[in-house]
């Protein structure tokens, strides 16, 4: 019975449903299926399962009563009714909204109202067995990942999210809570962090509304599944009069071989989002065995506004722009490449595209890069470059492993170049800087062996880099991964 349980994963409860059933009166076969709305042959299955401790009349069925309050106990079939929510738990959500950041446009952010967040947390309460469920949130401004604090505390949450002032307001209201969440930071038209691969139970998504950007959330998505028991949950709207949008959309779910188990129209509501009527469906997909094969690669473009949207992807740079970046550099440059950091980026001497950077990459590019001299054209109002303040604050993050320099208005009056120059790593923090994509509790404690003391053992090196880390479970994840804010309370500790 637990094997066919522990099989089902987060479906489980569904069973778990047919057992309560079997806790009181005899049940007719056909009459238990109406009832749990469960497949005939998996009833069976269960039925079979339970074996002596099954009394059957017939073909009526129920559990022998001398087992009935061990079932109960063991699967905690008494906590499947419904579950009242707790008193404040709506007035902390509209707290959390509140003093959370503002919505960017130019990244299709609408904000969900606190009661739909508490809703989406309570429907996958309701609907899921979440008890030692992954959880993944594919982007989450509107702080779902904080709702299903509040109502499943068992759950184990990540985050993943290219806005760094989410990610840093998840982690603030988390450890006040106490709150199982773990936020890294992505881009995902560059990839996701490899711990994620494979380990989500359920993905819960609010993409952006074009067919471009539910495709690449779905595709990223896909990658996370655990297996054929997992779910992609989405949340979708179109307006009536533009049917056809809803019909692209949808096809690239269908495309990616998801089943729509099950649409839930007007679920979530939304302040603004006028243009759908406040509104948009949940979506319940359910993968199948070529879903991870047909997860195939997007076009960066996937926004409806701004720099990131699907029409305002940026031209080839023209000769005369080109030019003008080598007169700066002092040698000439054919072409830019471009930005992602998936891997390393080794290429030199090279200039880099980052002229529809959002505000994260060029920290990013930073870390992946390891060429002796790099630079990166980016828009003059980044916010890493429009201030004194902010580019010192870069250039000390970075400053053990590169050197800056800032050009604003090069090669144009809309642009800037940021010249990187690598410096001696002669200590853990440049060492570990030069190695953003290993996993950051090895690197560190092979830095610490080669620039602090060569006589520690590994062991030894170990048990420091824990007694030294902010965040004990970072040591499990790639530099590059984890957001701004703890990447600046990490390296002044190296």
């Amino acid at each position: 019975m637990q094997a066919l349980l522990t099989d089902a994963g987060v479906l489980a409860r569904r069973l778990r449903e047919v057992l309560a059933q079997l806790t009181g009166d005899p049940v007719e076969l056909d009459e238990l299926i109406r009832r749990t709305a469960v497949a005939r042959r998996t009833v069976e299955d269960l039925l079979a399962a339970i074996g002596p401790d099954l009394e059957t009349t017939g073909s009526a069925h129920r559990l022998a009563p001398r087992v009935r309050d061990r079932y109960r106990e063991h699967f905690a079939l008494d906590e499947l009714g419904a579950v009242p929510a707790a008193t404040g738990q709506l007035a902390l959500m509209r707290e959390f909204v509140e003093s959370g950041p503002k919505p960017a446009a130019a990244l299709d952010h609408v904000t969900a109202t606190p009661e739909t967040a508490l809703r989406r947390a309570e429907w996958l309460r309701d609907n899921y067995d979440l008890s030692g469920a992954n959880v993944l949130c594919l982007g989450d401004h509107d702080l779902t990942s904080l709702a299903l604090g509040l109502v499943a505390p068992s759950v184990s949450v990540t985050v993943v999210d290219v806005d760094e002032r989410i990610l840093q307001h998840i982690d603030a209201v988390s450890a006040e809570r106490g709150f199982g969440v773990r936020t890294l930071h992505a881009d995902l038209r560059f990839g996701l962090p490899p711990v994620l691969e494979g380990w989500a139970d359920l993905v819960f998504t609010d993409p952006p509304y074009t067919p471009e950007g539910i495709g690449l959330f779905a595709t990223r998505a896909a990658e996370c599944l655990a297996g054929l028991q997992s779910r992609l949950l989405v949340a979708y709207g179109y307006s009536p009069r533009t049917p056809a949008l809803g019909h692209k959309v949808q096809q690239e779910l269908l495309r990616l071989g998801m089943v729509f188990e099950a649409i839930l129209p007007r679920f979530h509501r939304y302040f603004g989002a006028q243009a759908i009527g406040s509104a948009s469906d949940l979506y319940v997909c359910q993968p199948t065995a070529h879903t991870r094969k047909l997860a195939l690669r997007q076009a960066p473009g996937i926004y409806t506004h701004g720099p990131q949207s699907v029409e305002a992807r940026e031209a080839a740079a023209p000769p005369e722009f080109l030019a003008a970046i080598g007169e700066r550099l002092g040698s000439p440059v054919t072409a830019l490449h471009d930005p992602g950091w998936t891997r390393p980026a080794r290429r030199q001497p090279s200039v880099y595209d980052l002229r529809s950077d959002p505000g994260p990459w060029l920290l990013r590019m930073l870390l992946a890069a390891n060429a002796d001299r790099v630079a990166f054209v980016v828009g003059n109002n980044h916010p890493d470059i429009t201030s004194e303040r902010a580019q010192r604050a870069l250039s000390g993050l970075v400053a053990a492993k590169y050197r800056l320099r800032f050009h604003r208005s090069t090669p144009d009056a809309k642009h800037a170049v940021v010249v990187a120059e690598l410096v001696e790593a002669d200590s853990v923090a440049g060492y570990l800087l030069q190695r953003a994509h290993g996993k950051l509790g090895n690197v560190w404690r092979e830095g610490l062996i080669a620039h602090v003391d060569p006589e520690l053992t590994k062991r030894a090196a170990k048990e420091r880099t824990a007694a030294l880390a902010p965040v004990l479970d970072d040591l499990d994840l790639r530099l590059i991964d984890l957001p701004r804010h703890r990447l600046e309370e990490l390296l002044p500790h190296l």
